[in-house]
């Protein structure tokens, strides 16, 4: 039926599209979604909206969607294959959404003459016909924001001129980061830390920060042509409700720190149960770190993903540790010697933790240490064993 629909609509806005004299009568705006409370839906989102006051149409076009009856839906998905499409919807159904979900949406209107309106109206047809409709995602360089900056600012006339929209220095990972901790998401933040390569640790010019909702919007305000602002100052079509959720930004470190102290301290302790419960420890944290590992092999190697390649956490979530952890058991003769192997590359990794080319969650620290204890600690236990 959506499809019904959405045939129904494209047949109704083609003489719009295809209006190919005059675009006079043609309001062209650029819509911005503010976060909400879930992580799909965390980093915004951004979409156009035609308004033809001729043929009395209003029209939203997303570059967002995706189908989950896709072959193959969720191994695309893991490697980063997965088919994104643009789509139309009626403005009054675009907004029902963010109505529901509280969320904040804003509007620029363009101020452009009628070539560029014109222009910006092909390149939206031309992305609604066949195949062009599908593109394979990628979060940095190809999404629904860079979609809509990019048929919005190359399709102007005349230079187009940006002031600074970041802080000079600001990196990919730091307007994500903005992202995750103002949505309170610290945990995920984790995560995701741990899945982005020394990509994303590159410095960003004003071009690249605008693949995030939010900065695109800035950085549209702030665009001229000819010293004209190519936008209207944004108005406020829907006031959300979203909560500010940084406050709980070291909750993370503190709780790893604590369950870290803990483990060194039972550790140290010499009474049976103690020395079970570290040797079940020990074989836990081998068997998550090289799942880890595996799981960044995998991400960097297996995937399209850009943002997961040159990943340095590999140096402490080792792929090999998972073998190793069932290897504690038998007891062969080389562990001791695997053990101290780690231990030094861990310790290097330790005294170079800021200096390496790639923002390391500080969380991690206290349990990268932590290895370091268990590391050292192995080694001499399986040394006595020999």
């Amino acid at each position: 039926m959506k499809g019904f629909i959405l045939g129904i609509l494209l047949l109704c806005i083609s003489p719009l599209l295809n209006a190919q004299n005059n675009s006079a009568h043609m309001r062209i705006s650029v819509i911005t979604c503010g976060p909400g409370n879930e992580l799909y839906s965390l980093f915004g989102h951004t979409a156009l909206r035609i308004i033809d006051s001729v043929n009395h149409t209003d029209v939203v076009y997303n570059w967002g969607g995706f189908t989950f009856d896709q072959p193959n839906f969720y191994l695309k998905f893991m490697r980063g294959k997965l088919l994104y499409y643009s789509s139309a919807d009626a403005f009054p159904e675009f907004m029902y959404e963010y109505i529901y979900d509280h969320r904040t949406v804003y509007e620029q209107e363009l101020k452009i003459d009628s070539a560029s309106k014109q222009n910006i109206i092909n390149a939206v047809n031309f992305n609604m016909q066949g195949n062009n409709r599908f593109y394979k995602y990628d979060f940095l360089l190809d999404n629904c924001t860079t979609r809509v900056k990019d048929i919005v600012l190359k399709n102007i006339q005349g230079d187009t001129i940006h002031n600074r929209i970041v802080p000079a220095g600001t990196t990919s990972r730091d307007l994500i980061h903005y992202y995750l901790e103002r949505g309170g998401q610290h945990w995920t933040k984790i995560g995701i830390d741990i899945l982005l390569g020394g990509r994303v640790d590159q410095v960003v010019s004003n071009d690249e920060a605008m693949f995030m909702p939010e900065f695109f919007m800035k950085g549209l305000a702030t665009s001229s042509d000819k010293g004209v602002y190519v936008a209207k100052n944004k108005t406020v079509l829907l006031k959300g409700d979203n909560g500010d959720g940084s406050s709980g930004k070291y909750i993370p470190l503190i709780t790893l720190t604590i369950i870290s102290v803990a483990l060194f301290v039972v550790s140290k302790l010499h009474a049976k149960w103690a020395k079970r419960f570290t040797s079940f420890a020990d074989a836990l944290l081998l068997y998550i770190t090289g799942l880890i590992g595996l799981l960044l092999l995998f991400m960097w190697f297996a995937t399209d993903h850009t943002v997961c390649k040159n990943n340095i956490n590999l140096v402490w979530a080792l792929p090999f540790n998972l073998p190793v952890a069932f290897c504690l058991i038998k007891k062969p003769s080389w562990l001791s010697n695997y053990f101290f192997i780690v231990a030094v590359i861990t310790a290097v990794f330790i005294a170079t933790w800021f200096w390496v080319p790639q923002q390391l969650n500080i969380a991690l620290l206290p349990v990268v240490i932590l290895l370091l204890n268990r590391y050292i600690n192995l080694s001499n236990k399986y040394r006595k064993v020999i």
